[in-house]
């Protein structure tokens, strides 16, 4: 990729519905869909300002009603265009422009030789020990107003060749600010450098991927509090924070522009992991998501596929001393699993919490918790199967022995316990009745590889029947014609990227190619197909429903990595 891919994003990035950010950022530029202004939101949780791990979700703008204004106090009427370095703002006296000119501070460019003005109202947030407040300065231009009352702040600048004014967003106000052609060129070779690092697609997918390519970055916050390394939002819109099992699947993109930048995905989860080996579901700034009081109330973690992850990325550049940072703790968490998630210790584990199983709202849980559930066990035999060949690259040839032992005898448990021969899924099970439920999660032991070849044919024949699951767009997440199939509701019935992604690995691994490169070629298009990348698309339509999360990171995610899988196997036929 090269220059041009910043012109692909040209007014691909619509702020009346997606944050303009920046790597590293906090902050989120947007403007109102119904009159112009623009506001800015934090992507933060700030519980020391405001208790509850979810208050955020509910908090006003720091700064609202964002509107520019002529040297008569009108407001400026202005036409959008957007880049993933730049807004640009065309108005009757000139354009105005926004950059980030660091990950705290926004750069304003206006007209030159120009009187000009901006009005806003600002929330500041103060607590016992910090604030999130705003500070403003100018470059090459003269403030000729600057009043402030309540809420309400009106600037008035005139303005010289290059003029900024830089608004700053943090603690304090001890930030530099630069003229404006150089904080629009730092920002824009920001933005070349990453995309200059990420390889080649096939021209049709182009488009797309860099547009993944700009979620990947514009999700991503750099270090601070108890996010220890430099990690990825799944969408700074909407979800605050790191998750555990959406970590692993980013590190599947970045590693093949920053190897660095995928590992620390995973570190930044394992340098929070719990006294009894438990990872935690989400991390943020100042905290930890380990337990949470709805549906019911219990310990909250996510399935555990970070040794898959992390052994996909040592096959790309053979770190072995990362994987020797990282064995012991997943070692621990692997075992935390089976210590605390096995009720009736017949070595089946189980969900205690819907939400460890990220599937918060499927109804596999409408029968109540905990749930004996196929695809947990299938995460713990992946799980396994991983870490017997970390095991096996540091030397420990008895423990990798040891873990490919556990491996196939969890996988025989499973069958003995869980297969249904006469229905041809494997069971979930409450209270060891079957949940009268039919999803992929059913089918998922199918990853494994190393069934019988009988239960492999079943599954495959309820996973390509279009009445169930083969549908056009790929695996809904209940089966067609399951009684609660819904289409547009989360994880009862819309597809999503990363179990299309997950069935395509079990397909490969089983010799099923073309059914794998049939439910690639699905998955990609959906997402093209759709504008934005969403969370979740309607499994009949392909339309994101309105509740579905944009600039989603694991779509993205997922998106680059079939698109690079389908290029190089263009270049090899």
């Amino acid at each position: 990729m090269n220059a041009a891919v910043l012109h692909l994003l040209e007014n691909q990035i619509d702020i009346k519905q997606v944050p303009f950010s920046d790597r590293g950022s906090r902050l989120l530029v947007y403007q109102h869909a119904d009159k112009p202004a623009l506001y800015i939101k934090l992507a933060e949780r700030l519980i020391n300002y405001e208790a509850g791990i979810e208050s955020y979700l509910k908090r006003l703008p720091l700064i609202e009603n964002l509107e520019f204004i002529d040297e008569d106090g009108n407001v400026l009427d202005f036409k959008t265009s957007s880049s993933a370095d730049m807004l640009r703002f065309e108005t009757n006296i000139g354009e105005i422009q926004i950059v980030f000119q660091d990950e705290k501070t926004l750069s304003f460019g206006v007209p030159s030789q120009t009187v000009v003005g901006m009005r806003f109202q600002i929330r500041s947030l103060k607590w016992s020990n910090g604030k999130r407040d705003a500070f403003y300065q100018v470059s090459n231009g003269k403030i000729m107003k600057n009043q402030k009352q309540g809420l309400n702040v009106e600037l008035m600048i005139e303005s010289q060749d290059d003029c900024a004014l830089t608004l700053h967003i943090g603690n304090d106000d001890s930030f530099n600010t630069k003229p404006f052609s150089i904080a629009k060129h730092e920002a824009q070779t920001r933005w070349q450098k990453w995309f200059d690092m990420v390889p080649p697609v096939c021209e049709s997918r182009r488009e797309k991927y860099a547009y993944a390519w700009w979620v990947m970055a514009n999700n991503l916050v750099s270090p601070n509090g108890f996010v220890k390394y430099e990690s990825m939002m799944p969408t700074k819109a909407f979800y605050v924070g790191a998750w555990l099992w959406d970590s692993a699947l980013h590190a599947l993109a970045f590693q093949h522009i920053d190897i660095k930048l995928a590992q620390n995905q995973i570190r930044a989860m394992l340098a929070n992991q719990l006294e009894d080996g438990m990872l935690p579901d989400a991390i943020f700034d100042e905290g930890v998501v380990s337990e949470i009081h709805h549906p019911i109330h219990a310990r909250v973690t996510n399935p555990p596929i970070m040794a898959w992850a992390a052994l996909k990325i040592y096959e790309t550049d053979n770190d072995i001393e990362f994987l020797k940072e990282i064995y012991e703790p997943l070692k621990r968490e692997n075992a935390w699993w089976f210590k605390h998630n096995d009720d009736d210790n017949d070595g089946i584990v189980q969900y205690t919490h819907p939400y460890s199983s990220g599937l918060d709202n499927s109804p596999l849980w409408d029968f109540g918790m905990p749930v004996e559930s196929p695809d947990i066990n299938t995460y713990l035999i992946l799980q396994m199967n991983a870490l017997a060949e970390i095991a096996k690259l540091l030397g420990k040839h008895d423990e990798a022995t040891l873990w490919k032992n556990k491996a196939d005898e969890l996988t025989q448990r499973i069958i003995e316990h869980l297969w249904d021969e006469e229905a041809g899924i494997f069971d979930a099970l409450h209270n060891e009745k079957h949940i009268p439920v039919i999803t992929p999660f059913n089918l998922y032991p199918l990853w494994i590889s190393k069934l019988p070849k009988e239960i492999n044919e079943k599954i495959l024949a309820h996973l390509t029947n279009p009445n169930k699951f083969w549908g056009r767009f790929g695996l809904p997440t209940v089966a067609f014609d399951d009684a609660t199939y819904s289409e547009n509701k989360m994880w009862r019935g819309p597809v999503w990227a990363n179990i299309n992604y997950f069935f395509i690995e079990a397909l490969q691994k089983i010799g099923e190619v073309e059914l794998a490169k049939e439910l690639r070629t699905k998955t990609l298009d959906l997402i093209a197909s759709q504008p934005g990348i969403r969370e979740y698309y309607n499994a009949k339509t392909g339309e994101a429903p309105a509740t579905a999360a944009p600039i989603f990171g694991w779509s993205a995610a997922v998106f680059i990595e079939l698109a690079i899988q389908e290029y190089k196997e263009s270049r090899n036929n």
